[in-house]
């Protein structure tokens, strides 16, 4: 991938309302450096508006991780291969806790980012003082809406649902102040919801909940918001935080979590030999790790197109202040309409989750249309060559949805390799499927 030199557009700390279109030339190459960008292996041509599912991958991932999966040498072994895997996962850690921004506390890989949740939801709700209260927003994904659920049981706690804002489609810090008591011992905050597509003030939310309760355990599920900003977790006063990074241009199959100085030695599942704060069992897929610093690498390149600064992390935040700005710029043409063609809010009938012009969407616009099931909507599309998804009343959504009166919502959730040309032929797929007055 070709270095540009010096940057070519800056981005404002405020971003506009009608975002900011990444350079043409700029987007070519950031689309080149992406598999299947514009055509399913099995499907053909197509527009994939389907990223809040999974992002497309990158190549380089792919070929990186190809090239060390193929090294049959394991780490802690006294030779130069196994010296040079060990190399490669440090790096990987390292790399993460950059894209991340923690300077502290320790980061651990899982099987994918909700089996990270999980693990860290346990071992707190186990090793906690017992008594007291769990408490998770009913706009939370499964991985901590269930599992705070579960552990709550177990454990013998009071389990609190705190709601969410069912016109915005967000849980606020004023929300949990409602619900908090200063006996919670673990408090769960989702970043982004893949449904709503909005996210929520992380920070203020974790300073409400530690007026009340200074000690509780704080969770945080980052799954969604990682592949659309900027990460601040040394800002967040929070104890965990979870990403996974088949979301975030990278294969599927793993996740990890950043866990604080505090909660990484609390008792949990280790070898007893381990160091305290070991939270990984058995060996480290260092090809996963390759993987992941080769798509830190790709960002820290996007986002020296915008910033002179030489580190990766004032890279990583230029990036992510251009993603989102390109973001905002495709969802404002999805919503609005451009080209002649009509925007989804001008068609009858229609419903989307939050207002459209909400600064805390996140490339998701969730919507139901009176009349049409959201599956025949992805069918229609999909025959369109347009590929979304429906959202339904089930165990991943169902307890998101109800609250809103839904049944089921067609997803649109786009990324920032995804171009303007995409959405106008979405437009104008939608012209053919929705209804007019």
């Amino acid at each position: 991938m070709t270095t540009i030199s010096a940057p070519i557009m800056s981005i404002p700390q405020t971003i506009p309302a009608e975002g900011i279109f990444l350079p043409e030339e700029l987007l070519s190459q950031i689309r080149g450096a992406f598999l299947h960008v514009d055509s399913c292996p099995f499907t053909g041509k197509r527009a994939f508006f389907e990223n809040a599912g999974g992002s497309l991958t990158l190549k380089s991932v792919v070929e990186r991780s190809a090239e060390i999966a193929g090294i049959p040498d394991n780490e802690h072994r006294d030779n130069p291969a196994s010296h040079a895997v060990s190399q490669i996962v440090s790096a990987g850690r390292n790399d993460l806790a950059s894209f991340m921004g923690a300077s502290s506390g320790v980061i651990f890989g899982g099987e994918t980012g909700t089996e990270c949740l999980f693990r860290v939801i346990r071992a707190a709700a186990l090793s906690g003082e017992e008594g007291g209260s769990i408490v998770a927003s009913s706009v939370e994904h499964p991985a901590t809406y269930d599992a705070t659920a579960q552990w709550a049981r177990r454990t013998g706690r009071e389990w609190i649902e705190v709601p969410f804002d069912v016109e915005t489609g967000q849980v606020t810090a004023a929300h949990y102040a409602d619900c908090v008591r200063p006996d919670t011992r673990i408090a769960t905050i989702l970043h982004t919801s893949p449904v709503t597509g909005m996210s929520m003030d992380v920070a203020e939310i974790a300073r409400t909940i530690r007026t009340v309760a200074p000690e509780c355990m704080i969770i945080v599920d980052g799954i969604q918001h990682a592949p659309h900003g900027l990460l601040t977790v040394d800002d967040y006063d929070v104890d965990a935080y979870v990403i996974s990074p088949y979301k975030a241009y990278c294969r599927f199959n793993n996740g990890y979590a950043w866990l604080s100085d505090r909660l990484s030695v609390i008792d949990h599942d280790r070898l007893s030999g381990k160091p305290a704060d070991a939270w990984e069992l058995g060996s480290r897929d260092p090809s996963a790790l390759a993987g992941v610093s080769e798509m830190i690498d790709y960002l820290v390149w996007l986002g020296g197109c915008f910033t002179e600064a030489s580190t990766r992390r004032a890279c990583l935040v230029a990036a992510g202040q251009a993603m989102r700005a390109h973001e905002r710029a495709l969802v404002h043409r999805l919503l609005e309409g451009g080209a002649g063609l009509p925007g989804l809010c001008d068609y009858p009938g229609v419903h989307l989750i939050g207002p459209g012009d909400s600064p805390y969407r996140e490339g998701v616009v969730s919507f139901a249309v009176d009349g049409v099931d959201a599956k025949h909507v992805v069918a229609e599309l999909g025959a369109r060559g347009i590929r979304v998804h429906a959202r339904s009343d089930d165990v991943f959504s169902g307890n998101i949805l109800r609250p809103l009166g839904l049944k089921a919502v067609t997803r649109i959730s786009l990324a920032h390799y995804n171009s303007v040309d995409e959405v106008d032929a979405c437009l104008a797929a939608l012209a053919e499927v929705l209804p007019r007055r």
